[in-house]
């Protein structure tokens, strides 16, 4: 807090409890202050392949125009999104990183009087960006971890303004089906902004629903995805929202002007269309799932089934100690206490060998003396 109280009196409202996010520990940082080296860094869900070739060498193209502004509009990149998504242009909206459209979203539709509703152990944005601005926080208690949509619909009210889903879940990897979600959808009032968060969408298999199919028939959904997780561009901070064009024409009266860079837009351009390297990323993830949690099951450890790059694990004790212990023998994990899993740690899923040191490494801090 702040120790000059006439600047203290002036926040505000929603700030002054706010508490910022939490990012993963860069490398370089546990390196320095540890003194160790080769570390690798399983706790910010990043694609342990990079990116595509054609992003790298888009990049490498655009970096002579890196003195000019950006194209403000995102005509190219938004033209291409449209046609993979087969909406028109006017649904697309860019943002800095998929989080600069949630942002977005809660400084349209909320403010104080209205009440922002998501589920326990959800993405921490959701109630940084509603508290923020002012607006209600409504949370809907979990079912097996994941969204308890019964207990969402309940408490779905007259003040309602914005109702967040991640599908699949950050950080539990939780997932709803299409049969789930749909008919959650149709019976919320009209007039309720649903977001459904599609993150990871590009690693969950089989029977996952894909919301965008849905947004003809529904005005008031918005789907978010973003080029940092499948896409491997987490540095560059590109994704994108599809909704309505009176939604899309709303959000761009907030978006900040260039608010996508121009390397951004040029390598998300390129990483759109390099699909091989996405269904690459994606059977790299599954057996890198697969070889975590047969790990875990010979440790004895519990885990949350996820549809995500990453698994939340159960120590059956605090983890704090354990995440301590790992980040000196180099390992970076994600302790989430701060979701209300102080048990649990949220591990990326790494390349091969990164997941085998993970295992090794946890196998000797688990051994009994």
């Amino acid at each position: 807090m702040l120790s000059d109280t006439a600047i203290a009196a002036k926040i505000a409202p929603g700030i002054a409890q706010l508490q910022p996010y939490q990012p993963g520990k860069p490398l370089s940082e546990l390196e320095r202050e540890l003194g160790i080296r080769d570390s690798i860094k399983l706790a910010s869900n990043e694609n342990p392949l990079g990116c595509s070739p054609a992003a790298r060498a888009a990049l490498q193209c655009g970096i002579d125009q890196v003195a000019r502004y950006p194209d403000g509009g995102g005509f190219a990149l938004r033209q291409a999104l449209a046609a993979h998504h087969r909406v028109g242009s006017d649904w697309i909206t860019l943002g800095n990183g998929s989080n600069d459209l949630l942002d977005m979203i809660a400084r349209v539709f909320l403010y104080p009087g209205r009440e922002s509703l998501f589920s326990q152990y959800a993405f921490a944005v959701y109630p940084i960006s509603s508290q923020a601005v002012g607006a209600t926080l409504s949370i809907a208690p979990a079912h097996d971890y994941g969204h308890h949509l019964t207990a969402m619909a309940e408490r779905v009210t007259a003040n309602t303004g914005v109702v967040w889903i991640a599908n699949p879940n950050n950080p539990t990897g939780t997932h709803l089906s299409g049969e789930q979600l749909y008919p959650f959808l149709a019976a919320l009032p009209r007039e309720v902004i649903v977001v459904i968060d599609e993150a990871y969408i590009e690693y969950a298999a089989g029977a996952h629903p894909d919301a965008t199919q849905w947004l003809p028939e529904f005005p008031n959904l918005i789907v978010t995805r973003t080029f940092s997780k499948a896409y491997g561009l987490a540095g560059l901070r590109i994704g994108y929202s599809l909704s309505h064009p009176a939604i899309a024409e709303l959000l761009n009266r907030v978006r900040q002007p260039f608010n996508a860079n121009a390397l951004a837009q040029a390598a998300a351009l390129a990483a759109l269309g390099d699909q091989a390297f996405i269904a690459a990323s994606v059977a790299l993830n599954r057996a890198g799932m697969e070889q975590l949690q047969a790990g875990f099951t010979a440790l004895g450890l519990c885990y949350i089934p996820s549809k995500g790059n990453f698994i939340a694990l159960d120590l059956g004790r605090p983890a704090a100690a354990i995440d301590q212990a790992l980040l000196r023998e180099g390992c970076i994990t994600r302790p989430i206490a701060g979701y209300g899993l102080p048990n649990h740690l949220r591990i990326s899923i790494g390349s091969e060998a990164e997941n085998a040191r993970l295992l090794t490494t946890l196998a000797g801090l688990l051994a009994p003396c």
